[in-house]
């Protein structure tokens, strides 16, 4: 299970790493396209030859990169949502399943030590119980040799 978890984190990573350079190309990208309409511009404005307003191409092109954009931080976030979820049900899995084990060792042993207490205090009551016996059988046995003496 730890080596599944383990290639999964791995996997998870190399994915997230592919996914932040094409990001920051294409960030890039847009950028440069950016400056590049805006340098237009401004030479446009320094030449007397003024607009004021985007082209539709250039309005749909940042709609398009801004959707592009969103759609990709909404799926990393959700990746590092999930990995943190799943990391807190795992540790919370792991403490379960830990403090049944603790559980179950703790009522095996002291279920043993109570046994092996038991055994001895049987042992310790039955010599007793032996001895005492046997004191009183030898009482007996004197009493009735000295009556008949």
């Amino acid at each position: 299970m730890n080596k599944n978890t383990q290639t999964d984190r791995q996997t998870d990573r190399q994915t997230d790493r592919q996914t932040d350079r094409q990001t920051d190309r294409q960030t890039d990208r847009q950028t440069d396209r950016h400056i590049d309409r805006q340098a237009g511009r401004q030479t446009d404005r320094q030449t007397g030859i003024h607009t004021d307003r985007q082209t539709d191409t250039d309005i749909q092109t940042d709609r398009q990169t801004d959707r592009q954009t969103d759609r990709q931080t909404d799926r990393q976030t959700d990746r590092q949502t999930d990995r943190q979820t799943d990391r807190q049900t795992d540790r919370q899995t792991d403490r379960q399943t830990d403090r049944q084990t603790d559980r179950q060792t703790d009522r095996q042993a002291d279920r043993q030590t109570d046994r092996q207490t038991d055994r001895q205090t049987d042992r310790q009551t039955g010599r007793q119980a032996g001895r005492q016996a046997g004191r009183q059988t030898d009482k007996q046995t004197d009493r009735q040799t000295e009556r008949k003496l």
